[in-house]
């Protein structure tokens, strides 16, 4: 196996993170959603080609040709030097993708631009109570009632609900076919009267995740994306760019990354812990799954070059990677210890609680 990148890719590396090097100081730490730091660091990185970069131009990306290894090369740089990447989420990383393949004219002009720019959030309803995993068996209905689409039901486990401006959602229209069938990909403004968003609180003090109640909701036709009654299908092409997403092992390989220097810090008793003979062995077991990760994203590289389908080995990252920054995360509250025990935010936390949030947050996903 051949994992060099040759001369021009390298240079290209180079290129990269030289620009990152010029400009880390506009970068943000931990911006929110429509931050002035926030939308200002996105058009940075659009305009300088290392966002949205195969995006075109006419939707407000940069308009590159696609090349998968320096898409990767990116995500490398961005993860070793630990600068924010840019606004990502279900509506740059899941629904843009989506349009793009299947989406009007009209749907690609009105939505994309601002959804790259981080002006436009979005969240994604599928999830029911009682339609999580079988997401076919969800219930939330849409009937057609002139010009306009009613929509009645509930969704639940959605993030950024609260803040999102607008929702893609699978809304069954056909209730007596087969539970795949007749279902519908919707386009619902989050501010169309009859909608009611809850927060649900997570152990972590947060609430990343809502429930939505839909009473009555009226929208307009155009709202669909594809045919009626083949929701199904173009959902399942949103899930494989969600796969991606939370699936991508640059997090991994950031959080290792960030396990190991505190453990090169840390002392106890005059020893540094990373010299601990079991801690040792622990980070060298974590690499070794973090490296099978990495290696497994090389093979989806290729396959992706060559225009290949990956099959089920495209499934894997997103079940492997979230285990990978679990186990990571367990190791550094062992490493912290009682230190650990501080809640998020508090100044005596290390990294400000940023690993214990993680360590709860990862054990979800």
């Amino acid at each position: 196996m051949d994992l060099s990148y040759g001369a021009e890719y390298e240079a290209f590396r180079d290129e990269f993170a030289t620009f990152l090097e010029a400009h880390k100081a506009d970068a943000p730490k931990n911006p929110k959603l429509k931050s002035r730091e926030a939308i200002d660091w996105q058009k940075t990185l659009i305009d300088a080609g290392y966002f949205a970069r195969t995006i075109p131009a006419e939707f407000g990306g940069y308009g590159a040709q696609p090349d998968i290894l320096k898409s990767r090369i990116i995500a490398e740089e961005f993860a070793r030097t630990r600068t924010h990447p840019g606004m990502g989420g279900q509506g740059i990383s899941m629904l843009v993708p989506t349009l793009l393949e299947v989406g009007t004219q009209a749907q690609k002009e009105t939505f994309i631009r601002p959804t790259l720019a981080g002006e436009m959030i979005w969240c994604q309803g599928y999830s029911e109570p009682g339609a999580g995993s079988d997401l076919a068996a969800l219930r939330t209905s849409a009937v057609l009632d002139g010009d306009e689409w009613v929509i009645n039901g509930q969704k639940i486990w959605t993030s950024n609900a609260q803040e999102a401006d607008m929702m893609f959602a699978l809304i069954r229209t056909e209730p007596d076919k087969a539970k795949h069938d007749g279902i519908t990909y919707f386009l619902i403004d989050m501010k169309t009267p009859g909608i009611d968003v809850r927060p649900l609180r997570q152990m972590t003090g947060e609430a990343d995740f809502n429930e939505e109640f839909f009473e009555n909701v009226r929208v307009p036709k155009a709202s669909l994306v594809g045919e009626r009654g083949n929701g199904w299908k173009f959902s399942r092409s949103t899930l494989k760019h969600e796969r991606a997403l939370i699936g991508n092992a640059s997090l991994a390989r950031r959080t290792f990354d960030g396990l190991v220097a505190m453990a090169q810090i840390i002392e106890v008793g005059g020893r540094r812990k990373i010299d601990d003979p079991v801690i040792r062995d622990r980070v060298c077991s974590i690499e070794a799954d973090l490296l099978a990760a990495e290696y497994n994203g090389f093979r989806l590289l290729t396959l992706g070059e060559k225009n290949e389908d990956a099959g089920l080995a495209g499934m894997v990252p997103k079940l492997h990677s979230t285990n990978v920054v679990y186990t990571v995360t367990q190791l550094a509250m062992d490493i912290l210890d009682d230190h650990g025990l501080f809640a998020p935010g508090e100044m005596k936390a290390p990294d400000m609680g940023g690993l214990s949030t993680a360590y709860m947050w990862y054990w979800g996903m």
